[in-house]
């Protein structure tokens, strides 16, 4: 009786769960993968749906855009004029699908690795007068965690109001004497989506994944950095831990506060009006173009996988990207194959360490399709490289925290600025053909005389790309 009552109630549940994914699935491949899956693999295929498989686009997590009453900083006189001819695509996908036009008020520095970067924020964080809002992927304890706590303790006293994200997967071991701590003196601190009981089927797949701090609404930092020692003292298997952050004061960082609003209020349910509403720069060294564009699985379309695609068919003599997550979904592998078959200069460079031997194995598992096409894949030998960067033709880069893989531009809630600037492009140049110097260029017949172990790793890691 009973036992005939659970597998009518399974059947019941996995023709709902069939229909649904007829209904609203994205891709025929994935619908084709995961309606085999509930057939051929009793109750774990549903399990496996129910957390990874649920089409976020269709069904919002949080109506967020629609509950968020706070408008972005965009003035009358911000106009989408300013990018030249060749790029006013890519504005014009970001604008319409995040409301951002790019701002020419800003001033930019990169921040390679982890000391000159916590550098530059605490002397930033050191100077707020208002508010210090920040979010992390990954907040570890540690020489940095309790440098921020004795900074926050010190501010909160001169009246500097203070916000903190921190996502509960990539935080996980934030422990709570630590956030205790943080909450006892005044920080207002919150999980996103955080563990809890008949909703963790729904969320644990979804990530925060952004890295952003901004001081009293004019300065502010992102890129692939996250609060962690290792960006100080290396880590103890892969080494030293080399990343690239940015920092931006001017009409940009305004723009990465309502991004942390969003974020503040899909987390608190707490409606925060950026601080200021506004500042114009005037000075002469405020000239660098920079266009925010955030993504995540709530949106409409995938913001980030377009910004990604159009600057890579966009590229004419060159594109330069570093990545140490390069997942190709179909549409960015053939971007890519096409700007190398069509004679542009389409370099990669990925750590030859891998942090993860699974994803490893599926990054390596794409790389006879690139060589063989003329990409130039650089492996970079000198611990871990962590960084996030596109360089295009002198006139194009972005630094960001999104990966070149269906997490981070299907799943993850991520933000990158793109950069109209020539001097900046030809400056993450340079680094990018200096650090070249020091990589092994891997040869298209190198790969194909790999062990038939590795192609074995790699084909079963790819397996699993469309997770990673």
């Amino acid at each position: 009786m009973w036992v005939s009552l659970i597998f009518l109630l399974y059947i019941l549940l996995a023709l709902f769960i069939v229909f649904t994914i007829l209904l609203y699935g994205a891709k025929p491949s994935k619908t084709l993968a995961w309606l085999l899956a509930i057939f051929t693999i009793p109750v774990g295929g549903i399990l496996l749906y129910l957390l990874l498989g649920r089409n976020r686009r269709k069904n919002k997590l949080l109506k967020l855009k629609n509950d968020f009453s706070v408008k972005p900083p965009i003035q009358s006189h911000e106009i989408l004029k300013k990018v030249n001819d060749e790029h006013k695509k890519l504005e014009q996908i970001i604008y319409k699908n995040c409301g951002f036009p790019s701002t020419s008020q800003n001033r930019l520095e990169s921040l390679k690795n982890g000391k000159k970067t916590f550098e530059a924020i605490f002397n930033a964080l050191n100077e707020a007068e208002h508010c210090i809002h920040l979010q992390y992927y990954i907040f570890e304890e540690g020489i940095l965690s309790e440098r921020l706590f004795r900074l926050f303790d010190a501010k909160i006293k001169q009246g500097v109001q203070i916000r903190m994200i921190y996502d509960s997967v990539g935080s996980f071991s934030l422990s709570k004497p630590y956030l205790k701590r943080l909450l006892t003196i005044g920080v207002e601190a919150y999980p996103f989506l955080p563990f809890k009981f008949g909703h963790l089927l729904r969320t644990v797949n979804y990530r925060n994944h952004r890295k952003i701090i901004i001081v009293d609404g004019q300065v502010a930092f992102t890129g692939g950095i996250n609060v962690s020692d290792k960006y100080l003292k290396g880590d103890p298997t892969l080494g030293k831990w080399h990343d690239m952050h940015l920092k931006i004061q001017g009409e940009a960082a305004a723009h990465l506060d309502y991004v942390f609003a969003t974020d503040w209020y899909l987390v608190s349910q707490k409606l925060i009006e950026p601080y200021p509403t506004y500042k114009i720069f005037n000075t002469v060294d405020f000239n660098s173009l920079v266009q925010i564009v955030y993504g995540g699985p709530d949106d409409d379309f995938s913001v980030l996988e377009q910004v990604y695609f159009t600057m890579i068919n966009g590229a004419k003599k060159y594109l330069y990207i570093t990545n140490p997550y390069i997942i190709p979904g179909q549409a960015l592998l053939q971007a890519l194959q096409t700007a190398a078959l069509g004679g542009v200069d389409v370099r990669l460079m990925i750590s030859e360490k891998v942090d993860s031997k699974l994803v490893g194995w599926c990054v390596r598992s794409y790389f006879g399709a690139l060589l063989k096409s003329g990409v130039k894949i650089y492996l970079f030998p000198d611990g871990f490289l962590h960084s996030k960067i596109i360089i295009s033709d002198d006139t194009i880069s972005t630094i960001g925290t999104a990966n070149l893989d269906d997490r981070s531009l299907e799943l993850n809630y991520e933000v990158n600025a793109i950069i109209y600037d020539v001097p900046f492009s030809i400056m993450l140049k340079n680094d990018f053909l200096k650090d070249s110097n020091t990589s092994r260029l891997l040869s298209y017949q190198e790969h194909l005389e790999r062990p038939w172990s590795e192609k074995l790793k790699e084909g079963f890691g790819k397996v699993f790309s469309p997770l990673l």
